[in-house]
């Protein structure tokens, strides 16, 4: 069974780190159950594995964590649900790529429980809005923006790092890097599309959605029909 927490306040980001790296531990050793946490972090920066010291624009503004996920930069703070995953891949088919398609899968199923309707681009990682309200791009096509960031990484085929949902941060701080090296999109957040949602509802709606895509006692459904 699934162990869900909802940590409380702003998470310190290094104790946290490291307290979930002790749980995937645990987890591997089979004397722990897999985990998900619900939290939020103090504004600060991330560098993923390929992140490139170019995209950090402005290194002197919050504190830079080099971590040992995949991806970019990404900006981490108040308002921004931040989705730790600590699941057995091991036991769920040891396939990565099946692995990502879940995550991103499950959050376009939780973005449908507010009638907004998540996409994935190829090139680009994340999960993307189209934005009516706003003009289109110079070629005609509709414009997007991000407002989820998947970042994982494995140890003994457990899983750890996670996902980030924009419910309502301050969209100013992500302009102190350039988000997951993609510098020709926005961000937004559920609250700036004019969604009312509040953390307690998107995390109702993370746990509603997460057993169409993590079945209880292992396996995975990358393409669930949502």
């Amino acid at each position: 069974m699934t162990e869900w927490t909802t940590l409380p306040g702003l998470s310190p980001y290094a104790e946290t780190l490291a307290a979930m790296e002790a749980r995937v531990e645990a987890i591997h050793r089979g004397t722990a159950p897999e985990a998900v946490w619900l939290l939020e972090h103090p504004p600060l920066y991330t560098a993923g594995t390929s992140a490139k010291v170019a995209d950090l624009v402005q290194p002197d503004r919050f504190p830079v964590f080099d971590v040992g996920r995949g991806g970019q930069y990404t900006y981490h703070g108040p308002g921004q649900r931040v989705v730790y995953c600590m699941l057995d891949v091991g036991n769920r088919g040891r396939d990565v790529r099946c692995f990502v398609r879940a995550l991103e899968n499950w959050v376009i199923a939780t973005l449908a429980e507010f009638n907004l309707r998540g996409e994935i681009r190829p090139g680009r990682v994340g999960v993307w809005v189209t934005r009516p309200d706003r003009a289109p791009n110079p070629d005609g096509t509709p414009n997007e923006a991000k407002i989820a960031a998947i970042g994982v990484k494995l140890r003994r085929w457990v899983s750890f790092h996670g996902i980030s949902i924009n419910v309502e941060p301050d969209l100013s701080h992500f302009s102190g890097i350039v988000p997951c090296g993609i510098s020709d999109y926005g961000v937004t957040s559920l609250v700036d599309l004019g969604l009312p949602v509040t953390m307690a509802d998107l995390d109702a709606a993370l746990m509603a959605t997460f057993p169409k895509f993590f079945p209880e006692g292992g396996g995975l459904n990358p393409s669930c029909a949502i």
